[in-house]
Order: structure tokens, then sequence, then C-alpha cells
């Protein structure tokens, strides 16, 4: 696999102009974790295209099918084998054909092909009715809240992240992003001001609970100015807060340590606390469209893959069978 940081000896040898499109391509791309995916697909595909010497005026419709119906995924071993793969999912081979589609509309609007190769090209069936994250359940969710030691300031901000990824529906990069001045109060109550995925904001209503937790949280933390990071890391054990924000990543890690803590299963992950929200929502009544715009959904096909009232019917069914 060539270096996801160069860019491709294709695109390089195709001119200014493809160049160009490379770049306008990825610049269009306003998720961090979207481009990285589209990039590692569109490189994957054009190693291809640079092994069989072709140049990318000369891909055709049926090379992209067949990278497409071949595509391999790497099954993760342990240390010290060698690598296994297997067939690729088809989300997986639809994310690639999705990637390869986008990159040739660019090179066709700059005029560096004539034809989008990608675009006559039928990508794999693919039903989704559930999404793959499991929602926690409003007793576990309970649970891993009042499991939380709030004796100490690291317990007390824990607290106030996860509460914050429940009542707010937001996802975890949007509250590491979170800065002090984006909780604020308009003198009657507080709020929240998110930066979503895709750039998208969102302001939420700070239930009277969270706005303690909150609080609470920045007793603990001592002054914050408006423009530093709301939610910050720890200097190890000592219980002492830095001035550098949680990533989304420390912050899936401080979950799963209190989803351990707590008893429950640590297959959960921070996404599952916006699955719970959406569920617990839709189950009290509330509209799917209110839940859409909630959860800042552009789609409310996207919004139904969140509902997880299904899943309870099914079991009722099930338990039912006499055998």
């Amino acid at each position: 696999m060539s270096d996801e940081t160069q860019l491709p000896a294709v695109v390089a040898a195709a001119g200014a102009g493809a160049r160009f499109s490379y770049e306008e391509f990825f610049a269009g791309i306003d998720s961090a974790n979207t481009r990285r995916a589209y990039q590692r697909a569109l490189h994957r595909f054009l190693e291809v295209v640079e092994n069989r010497g072709l140049q990318l005026h000369e891909i055709t419709p049926k090379l992209v099918s067949e990278h497409i119906d071949g595509l391999q995924a790497e099954v993760r071993v342990k240390r010290g084998e060698e690598p296994r793969f297997r067939d690729a999912s088809k989300p997986m081979k639809k994310l690639h054909l999705a990637a390869l589609r986008h990159f040739f509309d660019v090179a066709v609007k700059r005029h560096v092909v004539m034809l989008n190769p990608a675009l006559s090209v039928r990508g794999p069936k693919l039903q989704v009715r559930e999404g793959k994250t499991k929602g926690l359940g409003v007793k576990q969710a309970k649970q891993l809240l009042q499991s939380i030691d709030v004796s100490t300031p690291v317990g007390l901000r824990d607290r106030a992240v996860i509460a914050t990824l429940l009542y707010t529906a937001a996802r975890r990069g949007a509250v590491a992003k979170l800065r002090r001045g984006d909780f604020h109060t308009d003198g009657r109550q507080h709020y929240f001001q998110l930066d979503e995925k895709g750039g998208r904001q969102r302001t939420i209503p700070c239930r009277a609970d969270l706005e303690r937790f909150v609080e609470a949280y920045l007793v603990a933390a001592g002054p914050i100015d408006k423009d530093e990071p709301l939610f910050r890391t720890v200097q190890g054990r000592t219980q002492r807060f830095t001035d550098r924000a949680m990533s989304g990543e420390d912050i899936l890690a401080m979950f799963k340590r209190r989803l351990k803590d707590a008893g429950l299963p640590v297959s959960f992950s921070c996404h599952s606390c916006r699955k719970a929200t959406a569920t617990n929502l839709l189950e009290q009544g509330v509209e799917l469209a209110d839940v859409q715009n909630f959860l800042g959904h552009a789609d409310p096909r996207t919004t139904k893959l969140y509902d997880q009232r299904e899943l309870g019917v099914t079991r009722n069914i099930v338990e039912r069978i006499g055998f």
C-alpha cells in the first residue's frame, strides 16, 4: 500500500489538473473520519491502477467493478501471526465505491477525465433496518451514572461527561470540542452549543440535573476561561486538571472504564448513549421528526436506525414459541 500522505503516482502523472482535482476532492470533505476513509479507499484503487500500468483516463467501469467485487479486508490476528484476509463486507464495498464516484465526479468537472468510470458500477445491495451500535437501556444508563464515585474531581468530571452524552445525544467528538463558553446561560436556563459532524451546530437546552452535574465539575476544576476546553484531562493520578482538552479517544477510554466499574458490558460505546436517548424518546411517544431534529439527522431513515423498539417486539415473539 502506498503512503496515504503522498500524492498517488497516477494522479501526479496526469498533470496539474489532476493534482488540483485530488486536492479539491479532499478539501470538500468536512468530516476528518470520512476524509481518512475515502483517502484509504482511493489510494487502494489507484495503486491497482498503477500496478496495471494504466493512466487515469484509461480507467474503465469494468476495472472499477472488478476492484469493488474483489475487495479484501484484513482479519485481526494475534501478535506474531501471519495476516489473514476475508471478503470485504458490503458496507466497506459501498464506502469504497462512494469514494471513487465522488473523486471522479470532481475529475470530470475539472476535465481531467471525460466520463466517471465508477458512475455506472452497481454496488452490493444492502438493506439496513438497525444500526450496529447497541443502545444502553434506561436502567443501564442510570446504573452507569450512579456507579461513579463523585467524591473526587475526576468522578465529577466523568459523571458530567457521560450525562452530557446521554442528555444531549451528542457524539463524543462534539463533547470533546466543547469550550467553557459553549456551556452558557441566557439568565433563565443553560445551553450547550455543540459543533457537530459535518460542520453543523446545535444548541441544546441543558436539563436541571445535567446543569448541576456540570456546575459541580466546574467548581472542582476551578476557573476556566470561555475559550478554554470545558472537559479536561488530569495529570496522572493526581486528580489535578491540566489545560488540555479530553479528546474523543480520551472520552471513549473513560467511558469503557466506567462501564467496567459499573458491571456493564464494555461492548457498549459512547454512541450507545445517543442511541439509547433516541429510543427512549420514541418509546415515550415523541414524534420521529422531533427526535430527528434533536439528533441533528438530515434524513429520517438515519434516525430510524437508532430505534431499538422492534427488538422488544422480536423478543416477545420468540419467547412465545412453544417447543
